[in-house]
C-alpha cells in the first residue's frame, strides 16, 4: 500500500512538472507572439500614443469622482460651513470639464483606435497574401484552401480588437490600480494592503481559466477552418451533388462538421463561464474585506466616515477596471489565437524561392537541357523521376507520351519550378534554372492544361491576364489567333461578358480558347501543352487544335498527350513510362519499332 501510495505521489509529481514546464511554454509562446505582433504597430506609433493619452484621460474622471465626493462628505460630517455654493459649483464645473474632456477622448479611442487596428489587420492579411503566393505547389497538394481562407479572413478579424484594446486596456487598468494604491495609501496602509491581498489570488485563479480559453478558441479555430474547406468543397461541387442526388450525404457531412464545431465552442462557452463566476466570486471577497475590515477600522476611529467612502468607491474604480480585463480576456485569447496562426503561416518557408545573386533570364533560343534529372515528392515516397536526360532545341516540338503516372507532368512542373529538383540540372539555354529569378523564368514559359482555371470576372479580364495593362487591340488580336474572337463577339456582352466563378457559363472549348489566347497575349518563347485537349468533344478539339498549332509556332514546345493523333507532327515523341524514357523518337520511328508506342497507337486507333 505504501509503495502504491508512493508511485502516486511520483506520478503526481512528475504530472505537476509536466504541466508546469507547459506553462513556461505557453508564456514563452505569448511573449514570442507579442514581439512579433509589435512590428506592426510602427507605421501607427503616433496614433497608438495619443490613443494611449486619451486613454489616461478618460482615467481621470473615475480617478478624481472619489476624491470629491470623500472631500464633501468630509466637510459635511466636520465642517458643513465649508461646503459654500461657489465650492460646490466649483467642483461640479471641474467634473462637467473632466466629463468634456472624457467624451472627446472617448470619440478618439473608439473610431481613431479601432481604424488603427483595422489597418493592422489589413497589413497582416496583405503580409499573409504575399506570402501565400510564394509558396510551392507541394504546400498546396498538402493544405486544403478552405482553412487557408479562414485564416486570413475570420483568424484576423479578431485581430482588429486586439491591436486597438490589448495595450489600452492594460493601459488603463494599471494606471487606475496603480494611481488607487497611492492615493488610499495616504488614507490608510493597513486597510490599503488588506484590499490589494486579494487581487494576486484573483490574477492566479483567472490565469489558470485563460490558458483553457486560449487552448480552445486555438482548436475551435481549427475545427472552423475544416468546416470551411468542407462547405467550400460541397458548394463548388454542388453540379457532380445534383447530379448524383446526393444532397443528402452532403448535408450529413456538414453536419458532422458543424457539430464538432458545437461541442468545441460548448468546451470553450463552459471555460468562460467558470472565468466569469470565478471573477464575480472575487468581486464580493473584495467587497466584503474592506466593508468589515473597514468597518472595523471606522470603529476604532482609524479612518473617517468620508475615508470609508473613498474606500469603498475605489473598490468600484478597481472592480471597474479589473472587469474590463477580464471582458478583454475573451478577445485577448482570440486575438492571441489569431495571431498564433497567423504566425505558422508566416512561419512556413517557400521551399523554391530565389537564390542569392540570381539573375533575370533573358530567353533567346528556347533550348532545354535535363541532365540526368531525379525527383520524388517527399522523402518518404518513391522516385518519379530517376536519372532524365532529354535535350529540347530552339523551336523544337517535344511531345511526352506514356502511361498515368509516368511522371509526364511532373516533367511539366519541373521546368517552371513549380517542384524543385531531387538531383540533376535543367537548362533553359545553357543556365541552370535555379540560377535565375522565378519569375523571369516563369515569364517565358506559357502553360496550357487539361484544366481551364478561369477567374470570376470578365473574358477582357481573364484574356488580359497573359499581360497586365494590354491594350485592346493586343487583346483582340490574342483572342482572333486563338480563334476566340467570333464566340466571344457573339456573347451578350461581348468581351465584357461575366464568365461566372471558374468560367461556368462557357462551354469547355470557349474556356479552352481563352485559356490560349491568354497564352497567345503573353508571348512567351518556350510553351507547356499538358492535355490540353484531352477533355474535349471532337468538334471543340479540333477548333483548339487548330489554336494551338499556331501558338505552338516558332516556339519550343513540350506537349503532354493521350490522344496520339494530336501529336503525330512533333519532331520527337518520347515514351515516359514508371522506368524512365522507354523510347524516343518521331511518330515513323515509334511505329517501325512496333514497340510501347506502336502498341499505345494502335490501340488508340481501335
Amino acid at each position: 500500500m505504501a509503495e502504491k501510495t508512493k508511485t502516486q505521489n511520483e506520478n503526481d509529481l512528475k504530472k505537476e512538472k509536466v504541466e508546469e514546464s507547459a506553462k513556461e511554454k505557453r508564456k514563452t509562446s505569448n511573449a514570442k507572439l507579442i514581439k512579433r505582433f509589435l512590428p506592426y504597430y510602427k507605421p501607427h506609433i503616433k496614433t497608438m500614443i495619443f490613443d494611449l493619452f486619451c486613454a489616461a484621460l478618460t482615467t481621470i474622471c473615475e480617478l478624481v469622482l472619489p476624491i470629491m465626493i470623500r472631500y464633501i462628505t468630509d466637510a459635511a460630517t466636520t465642517d458643513i460651513g465649508k461646503l459654500t455654493p461657489t465650492v460646490i459649483l466649483g467642483i461640479g464645473g471641474v467634473y462637467i470639464v473632466l466629463r468634456i474632456i472624457d467624451a472627446v477622448a472617448e470619440y478618439y479611442k473608439a473610431s481613431i483606435g479601432h481604424i488603427m487596428g483595422t489597418k493592422i489587420e489589413t497589413n497582416m492579411r496583405k503580409d499573409m497574401f504575399s506570402h501565400l503566393q510564394k509558396l510551392p505547389n507541394s504546400f498546396y497538394d498538402d493544405t486544403k484552401v478552405g482553412t487557408l481562407m479562414s485564416r486570413i479572413t475570420s483568424d484576423l478579424f479578431d485581430v482588429t480588437e486586439f491591436a486597438h484594446h490589448c495595450p489600452e486596456e492594460f493601459f488603463i487598468a494599471g494606471v487606475k490600480i496603480v494611481v488607487a494604491f497611492i492615493i488610499l495609501c495616504f488614507v490608510n496602509v493597513p486597510l490599503t494592503l488588506i484590499m490589494f491581498a486579494v487581487l494576486p489570488f484573483m490574477m492566479i485563479c483567472l490565469s489558470h481559466f485563460n490558458h483553457q480559453m486560449r487552448e480552445g478558441f486555438k482548436e475551435s479555430r481549427v475545427v472552423i477552418g475544416e468546416l470551411n474547406s468542407q462547405t467550400e468543397d460541397s458548394l463548388l461541387g454542388v453540379r457532380v451533388v445534383k447530379s448524383f442526388a446526393n444532397e443528402k450525404i452532403e448535408e450529413k457531412k456538414f453536419k458532422s462538421g458543424n457539430e464538432s464545431f458545437l461541442k468545441i465552442k460548448s468546451v470553450v462557452y463552459k471555460t468562460m463561464g467558470s472565468f466569469h463566476s470565478i471573477n464575480r466570486v472575487f468581486e464580493g471577497l473584495m467587497y466584503i474585506v474592506v466593508v468589515v475590515a473597514g468597518a472595523f477600522f471606522l470603529v476604532n476611529g482609524q479612518i473617517s466616515a468620508a475615508d470609508y467612502v473613498a474606500y469603498l468607491m475605489y473598490i468600484s474604480v478597481l472592480l471597474t477596471a479589473i472587469k474590463r480585463i477580464v471582458e478583454f480576456a475573451e478577445q485577448f485569447q482570440r486575438g492571441m489565437t489569431g495571431i498564433e496562426r497567423f504566425a505558422e503561416i508566416m512561419d512556413t518557408e517557400p521551399a523554391i524561392k530565389d537564390k542569392d545573386g540570381a539573375t533575370e533570364l533573358k530567353v533567346t533560343e528556347g533550348r532545354i537541357d535535363f541532365e540526368n534529372v531525379s525527383f520524388r515528392y517527399s522523402e518518404e515516397s518513391d522516385e518519379v523521376l530517376d536519372n532524365v536526360n532529354i535535350n529540347i532545341g530552339s523551336g523544337e516540338s517535344y511531345a511526352l507520351v506514356g502511361p498515368s503516372g509516368g511522371g509526364k507532368t511532373t516533367i511539366c512542373n519541373l521546368i517552371p519550378r513549380f517542384y524543385e529538383l531531387t538531383d540533376g540540372v535543367i537548362k533553359i539555354d545553357g543556365t541552370d534554372i535555379r540560377d535565375v529569378t522565378l519569375k523571369s523564368l516563369r515569364e517565358n514559359i506559357g502553360i496550357v492544361q487539361q484544366d481551364v482555371y478561369l477567374f470570376s470576372g470578365t473574358v477582357r479580364e481573364n484574356i488580359e491576364y497573359g499581360k497586365p495593362g494590354a491594350t485592346e487591340e493586343e487583346i483582340r488580336e490574342a483572342a482572333r489567333l486563338a480563334g476566340a474572337e467570333e464566340f466571344i463577339d457573339k456573347l451578350p456582352d461581348g468581351f465584357d461578358t461575366y464568365v461566372g466563378e471558374r468560367g461556368v457559363k462557357l462551354s469547355g472549348g470557349q474556356k479552352q480558347r481563352i485559356s490560349i489566347a491568354r497564352v497567345f497575349l503573353k508571348n512567351p518563347k518556350i510553351l507547356i501543352l499538358d492535355e490540353a485537349t484531352s477533355a474535349l468533344d471532337n468538334e471543340s478539339e479540333f477548333i483548339v487544335q487548330k489554336s494551338l498549332e499556331r501558338l505552338a509556332k516558332g516556339r519550343t514546345t513540350i506537349t503532354v498527350a493521350h490522344r496520339l493523333t494530336t501529336i503525330k507532327n512533333a519532331d520527337k515523341i518520347l515514351v515516359v513510362t514508371k522506368d524512365g524514357i522507354a523510347e524516343s523518337g518521331t511518330h515513323q520511328e515509334l511505329c517501325d519499332k512496333n514497340g510501347i508506342y506502336a502498341n499505345m497507337y494502335t490501340m488508340y486507333k481501335i
